[in-house]
């Protein structure tokens, strides 16, 4: 029997046979898509519409670029550094001498995964409560949101296999009735609906595609699984860049339906479930329906894959000594159990603390300030990873606009949203600081 080191489980030795639990392409592509959808289309058509007005359209497309940008560098990293740390590894390895950039970059990442899963859990329990008939009751919402998170806290428990075959089913299954969808209300677009495209201006499209990043952001979570990936160096590229692609085709027509069927006023008084009233016009109450089940299972996929990434990373930092140790502890099956747990109990009570919007816009700063750091980690190792620089810049500079852009739309219009922000990533800072030091001192000590 030939025997296979893995290098971050030295003492464990694993034969060829585990080929069998790894994750392949169709796999990867669900974990990508189901990561970008659940957080996307259902989560933040509202927000776009509200902000770009007809050329939200366009704003999807905007988010679609600066995800490609970020995808390069993220495809190039994941290669060069085979870890389930991701980013975290990256800006570790790139800023070797000031280990505090890469805890601020992986606790930030942690944080802003746990905002996504609230995210994806209350627009679960938004089009959850509307498909029950109570879309106007706040507990039904908190109900279902509760209970997504823990049927796929147990599902990411029993593995990684596990995770990825449920992935697959629902995410096929969504893909299907989004698209049929997008068809049918091709044929009940108002035109007048569409014009004038920037109504609010040819700035509005890029503030948009700033606020709905975290609609692109479910691809990272793909180079968090580098480790349990089948032949990581032809499926990693495909399964970041083609979930990107697939997604956003997806986005642009389903967002040019909900516009051209419905009025910006219309569909931003529905934001929470504003895709399902959009499907009316096109398939009458049976295309709310369709649209209520489509959003179901977007964003339970995006829980899965999101939940499954995010412990990794936990574990992978824990293990580095950059979070406390217990969330490296693993289970028999080689799951992070304690992550797993952690996070559904935060984002649980995220979902209740917190409101669609405010949670969208942290999300979304929060990944594109990550993917920044990320492309920043990749100019300085692209002789490693044998990146083209040009290409970097360009994502740099592109992903620079967008937070500039967003940083200045909120301060303009909501102030109190801004201050908590830079409020809350202070703290990160701070926390992270202060455990570095105190694992610093334990270490000097012993």
């Amino acid at each position: 029997m030939v025997v296979i080191l893995d290098p971050k489980r030295k003492k464990t030795p694993m034969s060829v046979t585990d080929n069998n639990k790894k994750l392949h392409l169709p796999e990867l592509l669900a974990m990508g898509i189901g990561g970008m959808i659940g957080g996307g289309i259902f989560s933040v058509l509202g927000m776009a519409v509200g902000t770009a007005g007809h050329a939200a359209p366009l704003a999807f497309l905007v988010g679609s670029l600066v995800a490609l940008a970020a995808g390069y560098s993220y495809v190039k990293l994941a290669l060069g550094f085979h870890s389930d740390g991701a980013s975290f590894t990256y800006l570790e390895r790139a800023f070797p001498k000031r280990p505090n950039i890469a805890g601020v970059a992986g606790w930030t990442v942690i944080v802003g995964y746990i905002g996504t899963l609230a995210l994806y859990a209350y627009t679960f329990g938004a089009y959850g409560a509307h498909l029950l008939g109570s879309s106007d009751s706040p507990i039904a919402r908190m109900v279902l949101s509760a209970g997504v998170l823990l049927f796929f806290m147990l599902v990411n428990l029993q593995g990684a296999k596990s995770s990825g075959k449920t992935e697959v089913i629902i995410v096929f299954t969504k893909v299907i009735l989004l698209s049929l969808f997008a068809v049918a209300g091709l044929f009940s677009i108002q035109q007048d609906h569409l014009f004038p495209v920037f109504e609010k201006g040819v700035s509005s499209v890029f503030i948009g595609g700033a606020m709905i990043f975290v609609a692109f952001e479910g691809f990272q979570l793909i180079t968090n699984a580098v480790m349990e990936t089948e032949n990581p160096q032809r499926n990693i590229p495909r399964g970041i860049y083609g979930s990107i692609a697939i997604t956003s085709l997806i986005y642009f027509g389903v967002a040019i339906v909900a516009v051209g069927n419905l009025t910006p006023q219309e569909l931003n008084s529905a934001k929470e479930y504003a895709l399902a009233l959009a499907a009316k016009p096109a398939l009458g109450n049976a295309g709310e329906i369709l649209i209520d089940i489509a959003a179901l299972l977007a964003t339970s996929s995006a829980v899965n894959a999101t939940a499954f990434g995010a412990s990794r990373m936990m574990a992978e930092m824990a293990t580095e000594k950059r979070m406390p140790h217990a969330f490296s502890f693993r289970s028999r099956t080689d799951v992070p159990w304690l992550a797993i747990v952690t996070l559904t109990i935060l984002a649980g009570a995220f979902t209740v603390l917190g409101n669609l919007e405010t949670i969208a816009t942290f999300s979304s700063m929060t990944f594109l300030l990550v993917s920044i750091g990320v492309s920043v980690a990749n100019y300085k190792l692209r002789s490693i990873t044998n990146s083209n620089l040009w290409l970097i810049l360009l994502g740099i500079i592109l992903m620079l606009t967008t937070v500039i852009l967003l940083t200045l739309h909120l301060w303009k219009t909501d102030q109190q949203t801004f201050l908590w922000l830079g409020g809350f990533y202070s703290a990160i800072i701070i926390v992270e600081v202060a455990f570095f030091r105190r694992e610093s001192s334990l270490s000097d000590k012993s």
